[in-house]
């Protein structure tokens, strides 16, 4: 007599993400290496308790800002109850809180299960059944990059829009940051690695990349080519089907004017810029080893709104670094004031072990930091809101997203990026319903007829801009008489088809022979171990 054995489940598992772009990308890869090895995504829920469903839940953690491991020591705690009510749960910890704490993360909280680093994103299956195994948590760190992450499997989140690694690492020496001991030195990626992972890309329907590196126009420098980032950007523009070029982020330093040009001469290159300036100080650069000085940095805006006049400049800026005094700040502020920046990320600096400037004397007082931070973002906010506001009576094509705005269902609105990279929050014409009802009826934007009138995540809709918030447009002018034009898209038919063979109502067609949202390989070569 034969007894027949019930078929297990796939374990489910479940990526948080802390930190930046670049931890967004890395959280795709180890997505996909899990989606590879079996596990299967947990129920998406819109309150955040797939952890409570997960089998394996993977935290990817920042180390940059001082908050960084309040966060994730936060998320542990609320996890450790998760995992006393759930027999056989697993909970990993990766990225470059990761990389810098190694096994006192473990120390700190016994429940975690794996400790990796960033650079053996690879390792992260091996090590969850070694830890099931040997029924004890696993550390495994790795001194330097095993294999090329952009070489591992991924499960993109987004069908429309995609980040795509051009290297990993940075050669540079700011005294606040502790990305280059975290992260290693930089290592750059061939060309046509590059560019076969964005036609990839492409072929499955996206139309928006980003390209994405600790410092992008130091660009193949590695292989011999300080022309080369230039020239990545004019090749992308070449690639039939893709739209929109971003990338982040540069260095004031290495920024050379064949970028400018590239920029303004490819017209898939967006009218965006990030460009960190840290400090208005040129005392302060000094301190903080940026290799340039404010008015050099003002030229190179000067010069990128010659030739892209609409071009939306963003920033980041630290207040109150070590020795900073009022009248470094007050450079600060009037850099701030003629750069015009579109938004500012603001931050207050963070002290972070292992870095030169942690060991710098003339620690700032708290209150000293706070006042100077509220001072600033007073600045940065009216400028933003001026901006923006000029903006209104502006026509722009918004690509269409996933995402909702906080206020997008009580306002009957949904929300995209202009070309600029506004957010931007727009009506819709009278009569068309966005979303399903609250009862899980059918998404309308997956009807075989949808409404022509009803974009779907991934499709441009041209509407013009009625109203500007310091960090947002609004555009009604579906609902005032107004512009308002939908353009389908191969994206917008590659986000409906995933989206109906998630709900059972059809293939794929745009998965490749994935499963639906799937991890996707173009089997670029790895770097050999030693």
């Amino acid at each position: 007599m034969s007894t027949t054995t019930a078929p297990t489940s796939p374990r489910t598992y479940l990526v948080r993400t802390l930190g930046c772009q670049m931890n967004v990308h890395d959280s795709e890869h180890m997505a996909g290496l899990l989606e590879q090895a079996g596990y299967v995504a947990a129920p998406r829920a819109q309150d955040g308790t797939e952890a409570s469903v997960a089998d394996v839940v993977v935290i990817n953690t920042c180390a940059v800002r001082e908050n960084a491991a309040g966060k994730l020591y936060g998320n542990l705690g609320q996890l450790a109850s998760v995992k006393r009510d759930r027999p056989g749960m697993q909970i990993a910890v990766g990225g470059c809180l990761a990389q810098k704490d190694r096994a006192g993360i473990v120390d700190r909280a016994p429940w975690v299960d794996v400790v990796f680093g960033t650079h053996n994103l690879d390792a992260l299956p091996v090590l969850l059944e070694r830890a099931r195994h040997n029924e004890r948590a696993e550390v495994e760190i790795a001194e330097s990059l095993q294999v090329f992450p952009s070489t591992l499997p991924t499960r993109r989140e987004s069908v429309y829009a995609g980040w795509v690694s051009i290297s990993v690492g940075c050669n540079n020496t700011c005294t606040f940051c502790i990305v280059p001991a975290l992260r290693g030195k930089e290592r750059d990626r061939r060309p046509g690695e590059i560019l076969a992972e964005v036609q990839v890309l492409v072929d499955q329907g996206a139309l928006e990349v980003t390209l994405l590196g600790q410092n992008v126009n130091s660009y193949g420098v590695e292989f011999g080519d300080r022309g080369a980032f230039a020239k990545l950007l004019r090749a992308c523009g070449a690639i039939e089907g893709l739209e929109r070029v971003r990338f982040t982020s540069p260095h004031p330093a290495a920024f050379t004017d064949d970028v400018i040009a590239a920029m303004a001469q490819t017209p898939s290159v967006m009218p965006q810029l990030h460009m960190p300036l840290q400090s208005g100080s040129d005392r302060v650069l000094r301190a903080m080893r940026r290799s340039y000085r404010s008015e050099k940095f003002l030229g190179i805006l000067q010069r990128v709104r010659a030739v892209m006049p609409d071009a939306a400049i963003t920033t980041d800026i630290i207040v109150g670094f070590p020795g900073e005094t009022e009248e470094d700040f007050a450079e600060t502020m009037r850099v701030v004031a003629e750069a015009r920046f579109a938004s500012a990320y603001t931050f207050q600096y963070s002290k972070r072990p292992g870095t030169p400037a942690a060991d710098l004397p003339d620690q700032l007082p708290k209150a000293v930091v706070q006042e100077r931070y509220e001072r600033l973002a007073v600045l940065t906010e009216r400028i933003s809101l001026e901006e923006n506001v000029a903006q209104v009576g502006r026509t722009v094509e918004v690509l269409a997203a996933e995402e909702r705005g906080r206020k997008d269902s009580a306002s009957l609105r949904i929300s995209g990026r202009a070309a600029d990279n506004r957010l931007v929050h727009l009506a819709l014409p009278a009569g068309v319903v966005a979303r399903a009802a609250d009862d899980g009826g059918l998404d309308p934007r997956l009807a075989p007829d949808v409404d022509p009138r009803l974009p779907r995540p991934g499709d441009l809709v041209t509407v013009e801009v009625t109203h500007g918030a310091p960090h947002h447009l609004v555009a009604d002018s579906a609902t005032e008489g107004g512009t308002f034009a939908v353009r389908r898209t191969r994206a917008g038919d590659a986000w409906a088809d995933r989206e109906r063979a998630r709900a059972g109502l059809g293939e794929d067609e745009h998965s490749h022979g994935a499963p639906a949202g799937g991890p996707v390989a173009i089997g670029l070569p790895t770097l050999r171990r030693r």
